[in-house]
């Protein structure tokens, strides 16, 4: 992480980035709006727990980064603390999805690769735009390293759900499927410890610079 986030010296302003990168925000903002309307209905036609935890994650990095664009001109100590209302949410979302992909395990559903599969080449294609947008300001603070981190995982856990699809369809089993959720479940939860460090670490400068 950069050593830049430590410091907490920023009574009025804030980072460097400020046009451009609420320009990036809100495209990646509207690009995860529209990607979450598609993956949540094509997760319930093809049964995929995988799907369905891709579909809330475009939700949550949707909201992540309107959040980013609120906190964006505001003092570091409330940036640091909408990270860890971030990092919070991403720990529920992992949760949840590992609650979900137990429930596919026990019901036994099969999802269908063909549907995973298209969706996620049309899901991965979104999240490398996105990512390659938001690359450049991937380092600074424990608010734009959480989109950042977001944004990486989401082109991970897309990778790992074409594999996923292809694994069902070789196999014809649920287990592809619910590995996948699985893995997307521990990104979100290892993701969530990372941001809500980070940003303890910079509430805590910014208290003992304030005294």
């Amino acid at each position: 992480m950069s050593a830049s986030c430590s410091h907490g010296h920023d009574h009025h302003v804030v980072p460097d980035a400020d046009g451009a990168y609420r320009k990036v925000l809100w495209l990646a903002l509207g690009i995860n709006a529209v990607m979450f309307g598609v993956e949540v209905a094509a997760s319930f036609g093809a049964g995929s727990a995988a799907l369905l935890a891709d579909s809330l994650d475009f939700l949550g990095d949707a909201a992540n980064y309107g959040i980013s664009l609120l906190v964006l001109g505001m003092s570091l100590a409330w940036r640091a603390r909408a990270s860890l209302l971030k990092a919070a949410s991403m720990a529920v979302f992992g949760l949840w999805v590992a609650g979900t992909a137990a429930h596919h395990a026990v019901t036994g559903i099969v999802p269908d690769a063909q549907v995973m599969g298209l969706v996620g080449v049309l899901a991965l294609t979104a999240n490398i735009g996105t990512a390659a947008l938001l690359f450049r300001h991937r380092d600074g603070d424990s608010n734009r390293r959480s989109v950042w981190i977001c944004t990486r995982n989401d082109a991970i856990g897309n990778l790992a759900v074409l594999g996923a699809a292809l694994g069902v369809f070789g196999t014809g089993t649920l287990w592809p499927d619910f590995i996948v959720a699985t893995i997307m479940a521990a990104l979100a939860l290892w993701g969530a410890a990372q941001v809500m460090r980070q940003a303890a670490g910079e509430l805590r400068t910014r208290q003992a610079t304030a005294h």
